[in-house]
């Protein structure tokens, strides 16, 4: 799954509000330290986990669904195990009428919803994560020695 650099670089520049599927409050978890840096970002980060709804994550109310995430969710960035991924397509495509992205993160990937997704012009990135790529593509990894 080869992304171009520019690519990625233009979903990253034109996603405003990003819903984090399957997010935790514990925050040795990727998808919290993944979810708190894209909101310290300026992306407006809804939290969507069932077992958590209710609490508070990067100053925001978690929510149990993406029914529930509200108007203008422009990119799902999914943190389930591959085998979920084709019921947060569903349920992102009937739920997010301004969705452009669905990313999926590293070591996820479901090629048949990734196919449907992109059937209904939703650029599709699987096996990704967005906060390395932000770093890498925004100056922000450090590679090498120490400063």
């Amino acid at each position: 799954m080869g992304y171009s650099d520019e690519h990625l670089r233009d979903v990253l520049k034109r996603t405003r509000r990003i819903a984090v599927v399957g997010v935790s409050t514990n925050p040795v978890r990727p998808s919290f330290y993944v979810g708190r840096y894209l909101a310290l970002k300026g992306y407006d980060v809804v939290p969507v986990n069932p077992v958590y709804a209710g609490e508070t994550l990067f100053g925001k109310t978690v929510v149990a669904t993406l029914a529930e995430a509200g108007e203008g969710v422009d990119m799902v960035d999914i943190f389930r195990r591959s085998e979920a991924v084709p019921e947060v397509v569903e349920e992102a495509l009937a739920d997010c009428p301004d969705l452009r992205t669905i990313w999926m993160q590293i070591g996820v990937t479901h090629a048949e919803a990734a196919a449907k997704a992109e059937a209904r012009g939703i650029d599709v990135i699987q096996d990704r994560c967005p906060k390395i790529e932000y770093q890498r593509l925004f100056g922000e990894l450090r590679m090498g020695g120490f400063a």
